[in-house]
């Protein structure tokens, strides 16, 4: 979801993976401004997009005129394009699909505000979609993004959700089940989890709770680890910083034996991961330090490589063809890619149309954890053969 719970909560849902296991993390963010994108302004208008049509299908219909001028607007957004409208309906035919499923008519509430402070100081933020039916209640998040996939198994941003919901819907529904679900439509992903009404109360109560109250107060032990990539304070970070320097004296205090086993090598591997990342985020905050007027020591800011590039284009190469230069020269004809394809006509389309001539080759071997749920890489007899 899109929202605007960052830039309030101090211990908002969707930064509730980083300040459940880092929890002074929270109060250290406090000191980085929230940057945005146009990745993230891409998302805000898919959104809208997408609670439009919820919104139209289910609490306020209107006519196909009327339907058609504001979805119209929305599309002359600077930032539109045309697989939003395709995404967007897998959102809206997955919840239509949900609804259709319930015996009797259920509630469903739009982009609604949720209250978790009884858990979580301050703490609220927007669901998406609710939709509650008998002793059942299903929380639908649409997630535009499509870098990293993600799974509404145990997600705690979902499950604050539905806590919230409990105490703002608990006395007009006896609810018992909890279903989240989580469409990631640019990546084909469409994720669900359930757990129970007791199960969730028994998470806030004991492990929300104490860990919001710690991290509200900025006390508690940082934790590095995979959260450290949406971490505003990554490159800043102190405890951060010791931790990998303690990883390379470690590997420099090894033994010395000539060649590194395949042991170490695999040692070596797994103490280091993330050290790679964590450099780019040191370089990325010390330009900024330089960028600001602040000094750091042994370096400075400096321009870095451009490409020339012809200012007005078109008036250009009107002055080459008046010069005798032929079009043939100036320009050339290519096939855009697939992806640009999908993104042009619609990804079910292109597979309608031609998805017999559509493959997908064997990636080349990559390094991954052991715990990776990708099966190991396997060389073919022919390749095998060639090499």
């Amino acid at each position: 979801m899109i929202e605007d719970e960052k830039s309030h909560a101090l211990l908002s849902a969707s930064s509730s993976h980083k300040w459940l296991v880092c929890t002074p993390s929270a109060r250290l963010e406090e000191k980085f401004p929230n940057k945005t994108s146009e990745y993230m302004a891409e998302g805000t208008l898919a959104h809208s997009i997408a609670e439009f049509k919820v919104r139209s299908y289910f609490l306020e219909p209107i006519s196909k005129t009327t339907y058609t001028k504001r979805l119209n607007k929305l599309k002359k957004e600077e930032l539109f394009q045309d697989e939003m409208l395709l995404h967007t309906d897998t959102y809206l035919e997955f919840i239509k699909g949900e609804a259709l499923k319930t015996s009797n008519r259920p509630f469903i509430a739009v982009e609604q505000k949720i209250d978790f402070s009884k858990y979580v100081p301050e703490g609220f933020g927007t669901a998406d979609c609710i939709l509650l039916s008998g002793d059942t209640l299903h929380i639908i998040d649409f997630k535009y993004g499509k870098g990293i996939k993600v799974d509404a198994e145990d997600n705690p941003q979902m499950k604050l959700y539905a806590l919230g919901v409990l105490e703002q819907y608990g006395l007009f529904y006896d609810i018992r089940n909890i279903k989240m679900t989580i469409i990631q439509p640019r990546i084909d992903n469409i994720s669900s989890y359930e757990t129970s009404k007791e199960s969730l109360l028994d998470w806030g109560e004991n492990v929300v709770r104490p860990q919001a109250q710690k991290a509200f107060m900025g006390l508690g032990e940082y934790v590095q680890g995979e959260h450290c990539k949406t971490c505003r304070a990554k490159g800043a970070c102190e405890f951060r910083a010791k931790e990998n320097m303690k990883i390379v004296e470690e590997i420099k205090e090894a033994q010395e034996t000539g060649i590194v086993s395949n042991i170490n090598l695999g040692e070596i591997l797994t103490k280091t991961d993330g050290i790679e990342e964590w450099l780019k985020n040191i370089r990325d905050y010390a330009l900024e330090q330089l960028l600001k007027g602040q000094e750091v020591p042994g370096w400075k800011a400096v321009e870095g490589r451009s490409n020339r590039k012809i200012v007005d284009i078109d008036k250009a190469f009107e002055i080459l063809e008046a010069n005798g230069y032929d079009q043939a020269i100036l320009y050339e004809r290519k096939p855009i890619t697939l992806s640009q394809l999908e993104k042009t006509i619609g990804k079910s389309k292109v597979l309608d149309a031609i998805g017999d001539y559509i493959e997908k080759p064997k990636g080349a071997p990559t390094l991954a954890k052991e715990s990776d749920k990708r099966e190991p890489f396997k060389i073919s007899a022919a390749e095998e053969f060639k090499n």
